[in-house]
């Protein structure tokens, strides 16, 4: 009987150049071959425990992209995942030594580019995700504990993109997470974005310094998506989608940095393109391991590894 070849996974730090900062992903490099079964990847998900793991896969040749890629919370299979692809980025250079683009191919956001530099620096290509003003749903309030000036639909995302009055309402929220969860379930949402500009140093809005990253930030936001299994996301480069052209168009400028205030917080570099969004951070390798070979060898269609790999 053959052995299951050994299958990698690693844990990195995105959006920051420090570990235990930013927002932790699991990264899995897959063998070439056809994709494992969706249960599988939902499990190692899950084992991992992160708000995201992405599985990249090796295209054949020929194809528009250079690696597929995939997305799994510890429940579900998501749409976009930025800091888990930031995290596959820098894993490719790290570990294969890959620098300049890379085009990954998604399900449903088309091929994706990642570009690595020598410095560590990855900057992705995302497409724009403006949102569409809509009236604030009923219960946002109650479930964030402060009232929303504006909420914004962010369309393919499914975010609701919710602009409170400064910084430090945004700061303050500690919502309640089984009326937040219910409120996206019911609206079909993946999560609550909550953001707000900048509190300058004399009280103005304006830019702010980050006296931890050592940088200037445009604006503030947190994530929330408690129905799909993360309660508050760290630093969501998705989210940023739709926040960069939103305060793009607020603020008058097509290069904006958005601090996520989380307990862990992180900084996204944004630049806005037309229909595309630009968003540069570092990531710093935790951990890298080998799967065991019981749980490696449901890597394969049907719950083995394919030995023609």
């Amino acid at each position: 009987m053959n052995a299951t070849p050994p299958l990698n996974i690693h844990v990195v730090d995105s959006f920051t150049d420090r570990p235990f900062g930013g927002n932790p992903a699991g990264v899995c490099l897959l063998p070439a071959g056809p994709w494992p079964e969706d249960q599988w990847m939902r499990r190692i998900a899950a084992e991992m425990n992160h708000s995201e793991t992405a599985f990249a896969l090796p295209s054949a040749a020929g194809a528009d992209a250079d690696w597929s890629i995939r997305w799994f919370t510890p429940l579900v299979e998501t749409n976009l995942c930025g800091h888990a692809t930031l995290a596959t980025r820098h894993v490719l250079r790290t570990e294969r030594g890959l620098l300049g683009p890379i085009r990954f191919s998604s399900r449903w956001n088309g091929v994706l580019v990642a570009e690595a530099d020598a410095d560590g620096t990855v900057v992705l290509d995302f497409p724009a995700a403006p949102g569409t003003r809509v009236p604030v749903p009923e219960g946002l309030a109650e479930a964030l504990g402060v009232a929303p000036e504006a909420t914004f639909r962010t369309g393919a995302l499914g975010d609701l993109l919710t602009v409170l009055p400064d910084e430090a309402s945004v700061r303050a929220v500690t919502p309640d997470l089984a009326a937040l969860a219910e409120l996206t379930r019911a609206e079909e949402l993946r999560g609550v974005i909550i953001t707000a500009r900048a509190a300058g140093a004399d009280g103005e809005h304006g830019s702010a310094y980050d006296t931890e990253h050592g940088a200037e930030y445009d604006f503030v936001s947190r994530f929330f998506s408690p129905s799909e299994g993360i309660p508050e996301d760290p630093v969501t480069g998705s989210a940023h989608t739709a926040l960069a052209p939103y305060w793009s168009d607020r603020l008058g400028r097509e290069s904006l940095t958005g601090l996520q205030a989380s307990a862990r917080a992180g900084l996204v570099r944004t630049v806005v393109l037309g229909d595309r969004v630009r968003l540069s951070g570092s990531a710093v390798t935790i951990l890298s391991g080998t799967l065991g070979e019981s749980a490696a060898r449901g890597c394969g269609p049907g719950g083995g590894v394919d030995q023609q790999r």
